[in-house]
C-alpha cells in the first residue's frame, strides 16, 4: 500500500522520476475502476426500489466483486512488473464469481424478478466488463484472452437461450459482453505494458550509464598501464642493478640511481597529463548536459548565448565545471522550477581592442527558500574573488575557485532577494595584440629604367643570380689562389704531423 498511500509526498519534487509517475497514474487508473464499478452500476439498484430486497442484494454482489477485481489488478500489475508470482488463484477466483453473477443476472432477467430496461442491460455488461479486465489482466498470453473474451460472450449468449430468451436478446448480450469485454481488457493490458516499457526503458537508460562509466574507467585504466607499466619495470630493473652495483663495490650505481630518479619524474609528468585529459571538461558538452539533466528532473532549463567559438581550451575547461557543479547544486538544493544559463563576453570594446575583455557565465533557478538563502548566501573568501557570497565550505566551490583562479577569475553566487540564486563566474580573456604596420617597400633596382643603346634585351636574358649579384655590387666569381701541397714532417720519434701555412 504505499505505493498508493505514499503519493502525494513526493509527487513534485524533481527526485520523482516520470517512470515512477506513469506506473502510479496506471495503478490509481486500475484502481479507480472498483469506484466506477460500483458508482455506475451498484448504486442505481440500491436505490432503485422496483427489484425490492433483491436490490441492496445486487448492490452487495456488486461491492465484493469490485473489490476482488481491485485487487487483482493490483496484484496482476505486481506479476507484469516482475514483482511477484502469476495470481493463479485469484484469476479463478474472479472468473468464478464474474461468472456466476452473470448466469445470476440472467435468471433473474428471464423470470422477471428484475425488469429488463436499461439499468439492467448496464448492470449485465458492466458486471462482465469490469471482470474481464481484471482476468485478461492477469493471464500470461494473448491466446488465453482472447480465449477469455470469446468465452464469455459465447456463454452469455448460450445461457440466455437456455433461459428462453429470443435469438436477437441473446445475441445482443452475447455481442455486449463481448465488447465491453475486449474494450476494458485490451485498456488494462496495454496500459500494463506501457508501464513495463517505460521501466524497461529506464533500466536500458540505467545500464547505458553504467556501462559508459564502466567503459570509460577502462580506458583510464588502460591509459595508466601503457603510462606506468613500462616506466615502472624499467624502474625496478635499474633498481635492483643498482643494489648490486653497490653491493660489489663497482662504479656505476650512482648513475643507474640517477637514471630512476628521471624514469620516476617523467613517469610523474605523464600520470598528470593523463589525469588532466581525465578531467577536462567540454563547456558546450556540459552545456547540453545540464539541459538534459534539468529537463528529466522537471526543471525548464534554458540555455542563452551558448556559443563557446574563440574560447580557449584552458576556459572551456573551467567554465565547464562551474556548470557542472551549479546543475548539482540546482538539482540537490531547494525546489527550483526553472534554470537560466547565460555566457557572454563583454568588453573589447574601443579603437585597437582596447578595454578589457571577460567571458561571463550566469546561472540562475528558483525554488530557493527564503530562510535557506541565507545559509547559502556570505562573505566568500579566496582566490577566486571577493565577496563571492560563498561560504567556501563545500568542496566543489573550493575547486571551482581554484580553477578560476589559475585563469585569473572570479565567482560569485547568492540569493537575490526574491527567491532565487545566481551564480556568476569571470574569467578575463587575453588582449588581442595589434597588427604590425606593413614595411616600406625597399628598391630593388627592378623598377629602374633601362639603359640606353638597347640594354632592353640583354637584361631580359639576365639571369636571376647575375641580377642579385649586380644589385648588391658583389662579384660572380672568386677566384681563390690554389693551396700548395704540404710535405709530410717525420720526427725523430716516427711521428708524422702535417705542416700547415
Amino acid at each position: 500500500m504505499s505505493r498508493l498511500t505514499g503519493w502525494w509526498h513526493g509527487w513534485s519534487t524533481p527526485a520523482r522520476s516520470s517512470m515512477a509517475k506513469v506506473e502510479l497514474y496506471t495503478r490509481w487508473t486500475f484502481h479507480s475502476f472498483t469506484i466506477l464499478e460500483v458508482a455506475a452500476i451498484g448504486v442505481p439498484r440500491l436505490f432503485d426500489g422496483s427489484g425490492g430486497q433483491r436490490g441492496g442484494w445486487l448492490f452487495l454482489l456488486v461491492v465484493a466483486h469490485s473489490a476482488l477485481t481491485g485487487v487483482l489488478l493490483s496484484t496482476a500489475m505486481d506479476w507484469r512488473l516482475g514483482q511477484r508470482e502469476q495470481p493463479v488463484r485469484l484469476i479463478l477466483g474472479v472468473s468464478a464469481l464474474t461468472g456466476g453473477g452473470i448466469i445470476l443476472l440472467l435468471v433473474l432477467g428471464s423470470t422477471g424478478s428484475i425488469p429488463q430496461d436499461t439499468a439492467y442491460a448496464y448492470l449485465l455488461v458492466g458486471f462482465a466488463g469490469f471482470g474481464l479486465a481484471a482476468i485478461t489482466l492477469g493471464l500470461r498470453t494473448t491466446a488465453h484472452r482472447v480465449s477469455a473474451v470469446l468465452g464469455a460472450g459465447v456463454g452469455t449468449a448460450a445461457v440466455s437461450l437456455l433461459l428462453g430468451l429470443e435469438g436477437y436478446s441473446a445475441a445482443a448480450n452475447g455481442v455486449a459482453v463481448l465488447a465491453t469485454g475486449s474494450a476494458l481488457g485490451f485498456s488494462c493490458v496495454f496500459s500494463a505494458w506501457l508501464v513495463n516499457v517505460v521501466w524497461e526503458l529506464s533500466e536500458a537508460r540505467e545500464l547505458h550509464t553504467r556501462l559508459a562509466i564502466a567503459e570509460e574507467r577502462l580506458r583510464f585504466g588502460r591509459d595508466l598501464h601503457d603510462v606506468m607499466g613500462r616506466n615502472l619495470a624499467v624502474i625496478a630493473l635499474k633498481s635492483e642493478l643498482a643494489v648490486q652495483l653497490a653491493e660489489r663495490d663497482r662504479p656505476g650505481a650512482v648513475t643507474q640511481m640517477t637514471e630512476v630518479q628521471q624514469i620516476a619524474q617523467e613517469s610523474q609528468r605523464e600520470v598528470r597529463e593523463v589525469v588532466r585529459g581525465y578531467r577536462e571538461a567540454d563547456l558546450h558538452t556540459e552545456l547540453e548536459g545540464a539541459r538534459g539533466v534539468l529537463k528529466a528532473a522537471g526543471i525548464d532549463c534554458r540555455i542563452k548565448g551558448g556559443d563557446v567559438g574563440g574560447l580557449s581550451a584552458e576556459v572551456q575547461s573551467a567554465l565547464g565545471w562551474v556548470v557542472r557543479e551549479a546543475t548539482t547544486n540546482v538539482l540537490r538544493h531547494g525546489d527550483a522550477r526553472r534554470c537560466t544559463v547565460r555566457l557572454s563576453q563583454t568588453g573589447g570594446s574601443g579603437v585597437g581592442g582596447s578595454g578589457s575583455r571577460e567571458v561571463v557565465l550566469t546561472v540562475e533557478n528558483d525554488g530557493v527558500p527564503a530562510a535557506g538563502a541565507g545559509t547559502r548566501a556570505g562573505t566568500g573568501s579566496g582566490p577566486a574573488g571577493k565577496d563571492s557570497g560563498l561560504s567556501g565550505t563545500g568542496s566543489g566551490l573550493a575547486g571551482l575557485r581554484e580553477r578560476l583562479a589559475a585563469l585569473d577569475g572570479t565567482l560569485e553566487a547568492g540569493s537575490t532577494g526574491d527567491g532565487c540564486f545566481l551564480l556568476t563566474a569571470r574569467v578575463p580573456l587575453p588582449q588581442p595584440q595589434p597588427q604590425p604596420l606593413p614595411l616600406p617597400r625597399t628598391d630593388t633596382g627592378h623598377d629602374r629604367p633601362f639603359p640606353e643603346g638597347g640594354g632592353a634585351a640583354d637584361d631580359a636574358n639576365e639571369s636571376d643570380a647575375s641580377r642579385v649579384t649586380r644589385v648588391l655590387d658583389v662579384p660572380e666569381v672568386l677566384d681563390v689562389p690554389d693551396v700548395p701541397d704540404v710535405p709530410d714532417v717525420t720526427d725523430e720519434a716516427g711521428e708524422t704531423r702535417t705542416a700547415r701555412k
